[in-house]
């Protein structure tokens, strides 16, 4: 379990409509991790504070049983490996057997997480070209 440091407590007056935010919870990041998040709370209009409080709310809210994006990619990759190899002989005139389209789905369930992968690790790659160019 992850441990945190920096914890200060202040006074607990209430302000208008709402308890004081009275603690305050910090943490160690890299000077290029402080410009991606200074970008997005730029590209959100909001203040840095504001923002990360919202995400770490965000994320203590969250289910843990929710979908990360890399589940969620695997599943639109799976979708767009679905949608290609069973459109493709339709759109020609084709027909798809029962047994084609079984092995279409094994072959799906099979790839998608490689694929998806593939398509994280693509735009990762792509992310440092676009925020120098």
């Amino acid at each position: 379990m992850a441990s945190v440091t920096n914890i200060e407590v202040i006074g607990t007056r209430k302000l208008k409509g709402r308890s004081r935010r009275s603690v305050t919870l910090s943490t160690k990041i890299t000077q290029q991790e402080l410009e991606m998040i200074s970008a997005a709370c730029e590209a959100d209009g909001r203040a840095l504070g504001e923002w990360v409080r919202e995400v770490v709310l965000m994320a203590a809210r969250s289910p843990s049983v929710a979908l990360g994006a890399e589940q969620l990619m695997t599943e639109i990759v799976g979708l767009q490996l679905f949608l290609t190899n069973v459109l493709s002989p339709i759109a020609c005139g084709g027909r798809m057997s029962t047994e084609q389209y079984q092995e279409l789905m094994r072959n799906v369930k099979t790839n998608k997480h490689r694929a998806a992968r593939e398509v994280i690790a693509q735009h990762a790659a792509e992310k440092p070209e676009e925020s120098h160019g």
